[in-house]
């Protein structure tokens, strides 16, 4: 079995089992995030032939970035998230003392698998993954092509470095702000929970491929109230745009690889913003009832802490904490807000509403660049 292990180490091996006597390189051998043959070529085939329409057609919106160079950047974005999957995956493998969870935690129990989900649940995201991508691919077209500028080729008045880096935290600070509500929201609302965000939620011991395994409309919906909507109110230019993507998806990640420590470049390179999460912060997240209805923010932990829901979790040995331990919580601000009111199912969705409304109110002015 060992040497069927080191021979070939399959997208399904993670699924199922940890590999035993295997490389660090060794986990780099598969790309298939969900092991599903038909999403990842529905993906390639998609992105290849919006590739070569836009270089056929030479293809560009007002204002934007042209088509060709934005599927570029799709399809380096694809590529880069399945690769820094497997670094995290290898890292999970090979230095168990970074685990956010005790090694033990991660046996199998009841034919489940490494994230505690079984056989008809894995079924059923298997679906929700085919759709996930479907979806998001038709939304960047639409937000291309129904919102001149929203790939904005460059600002209208030239801009310092140290403006961009500004504008940058600001977008960042705000894609948090807005995630962290609809988060929020779909862990207060009944119908939202049972129907949509509990299917992310099955995993109780998460690792870095388990980031996008949800269903469709979570991922679509975090995808408009994220960077869509900060985009639009905080817009980056060019590359920063995409460095912009490139950090939230090692943020989405590193949250769920069930690592922590230097090996989690996102996280570590955040560490110097107020209140920062790290993922052992996350990981508490899904170990808790109902998925724990604490520590929802993404890009940062400051709105946990500003909304009264951070909680720490394990810290792992590495860090000079105790992994079986749960630190439940600290009070390092005098104002944390009561916000409790907005724990209802109806009134935790007004946050959203607000922003949304601000969002309609620009694109309706026509201002984005």
């Amino acid at each position: 079995m060992e040497k069927e292990e080191n021979a070939n180490i399959s997208a399904c091996v993670y699924v199922t089992y940890i590999p035993k006597n295997v490389k660090f390189s060794e986990h780099f051998s598969s790309l298939m995030l969900s092991s599903d043959r038909l999403a990842t070529a529905m993906e390639v085939s998609a992105l290849s032939l919006l590739t070569g329409i836009a270089w056929l057609y030479e293809i560009q919106v007002e204002h934007s970035k042209s088509l060709f160079e934005v599927a570029i950047a799709m399809c380096a974005l694809s590529l880069f998230k399945r690769i820094y999957n497997n670094y995290l995956e290898a890292v999970f493998c090979t230095y168990p003392e970074n685990r956010t969870q005790p090694v033990k935690d991660h046996a199998l129990k009841n034919k489940k698998d490494l994230a505690g989900r079984d056989k008809d649940q894995l079924a059923i995201l298997v679906t929700q993954d085919r759709l996930n991508f479907i979806s998001r691919f038709c939304l960047d077209l639409l937000v291309y092509f129904m919102i001149p500028g929203f790939y904005l080729e460059k600002y209208s008045q030239p801009c310092s470095f140290l403006e961009r880096i500004l504008q940058l935290l600001l977008n960042h600070y705000f894609m948090s702000f807005s995630m962290y509500w609809f988060h929020r929201a779909q862990h207060k609302n009944p119908w939202f929970w049972k129907n949509i965000h509990s299917l992310h939620h099955w995993a109780k011991h998460p690792i870095s491929r388990t980031t996008y395994q949800d269903h469709w409309l979570d991922n679509f919906g975090m995808a408009v109230t994220g960077h869509i909507f900060a985009q639009i109110l905080f817009p980056l230019d060019g590359y920063m745009f995409w460095f912009s993507r490139i950090v939230r998806v090692c943020e989405s990640l590193e949250k769920h690889s069930g690592v922590t420590g230097i090996y989690t470049l996102a996280y570590s390179a955040q560490q110097w913003l107020p209140f920062a999460a790290m993922p052992y912060h996350h990981d508490w997240h899904h170990e808790g009832f109902k998925g724990g209805n604490f520590s929802f923010a993404a890009l940062g932990g400051v709105w946990d802490q500003v909304f009264g829901t951070r909680r720490v979790g394990r810290v792992p040995e590495s860090l000079g904490g105790t992994s079986t331990a749960m630190k439940n919580g600290n009070s390092d601000l005098s104002f944390t807000l009561d916000t409790r009111f907005l724990d209802g199912p109806y009134t935790c969705f007004i946050p959203i509403i607000g922003i949304a409304g601000l969002v309609f109110l620009k694109v309706s002015m026509g201002i984005i660049y």
